[in-house]
């Protein structure tokens, strides 16, 4: 395999079970060794990771703000800028056992916020995630990376989502089948004999003007400028 994220780029990985996905995450994230070839990463570079699951024990009563400081506590008013990024500033003080699915997605990426990363890694950002809030989430890392200038390597199943919120697809089935922007790898024969012509003739990329965003809870937050808070975005 041979692909590489470059600063203010979102590239998603896609493929069936087995393709490789999770494995080429850990060989980047230095967990894994490769059998040949190499990672070569800027001088400097800071990852930020956010894993596809984390377990919840119900008797643990661990809060967000502990989870979130846990190994390496930061400043009061750097934390409270990361949640309020995410839209997570409500569930603060929440038992970290009883949040939902999309808001512990945003609370993991919070987390690796934190670490002020030029690259964010993101496994399955959507895991568990229901489906009002997906195009949400999706949203949500799109506008990172805009303010934030930073790289973004994600895995998806959603196929959906992924052909409207991301720069660049890449294709695994233990190797790369093909690369490119979205509407690209969608004509591509090695994408359509994976997922299926009636897959590639459905999806569909198209613009959506949104005026505001929501936190974890799901009320709407303020916007003064919705072109300077990049509302005005891909969806599909």
């Amino acid at each position: 395999m041979d692909l590489a994220v470059r600063a203010g780029e979102i590239v998603t990985l896609v493929g069936l079970n087995g393709a490789g996905k999770s494995t080429l995450i850990r060989v980047i994230l230095g967990i894994m060794k490769p059998d040949d070839g190499a990672v070569i990463q800027a001088p400097g570079l800071r990852i930020g990771y956010s894993p596809q699951h984390v377990h919840r024990d119900p008797i643990l009563p661990m809060t967000v703000r502990r989870f979130l400081t846990l190994g390496a506590p930061s400043p009061r008013k750097k934390l409270e800028e990361v949640l309020d990024e995410v839209g997570a500033d409500p569930i603060l003080g929440y038992p970290l056992a009883e949040i939902s699915g999309g808001e512990m997605q945003r609370v993991l990426l919070a987390r690796a916020l934190l670490r002020e990363p030029n690259l964010l890694v993101l496994d399955e950002p959507l895991a568990g995630v229901d489906v009002t809030s997906q195009s949400e989430l999706y949203q949500l890392i799109s506008d990172i990376r805009d303010r934030h200038g930073c790289g973004v390597l994600l895995v998806s199943h959603d196929l959906h989502l992924v052909m409207a919120a991301t720069d660049t697809v890449v294709c695994l089935n233990r190797h790369v089948c093909c690369t490119g922007r979205p509407q690209t790898v969608l004509r591509d024969p090695e994408f359509i004999s994976l997922f299926g012509p009636h897959l590639s003739e459905t999806l569909a990329v198209y613009q959506h003007s949104h005026d505001h965003r929501h936190d974890a809870l799901g009320e709407p937050l303020r916007t003064h400028d919705a072109a300077s808070d990049g509302d005005f975005h891909r969806q599909g």
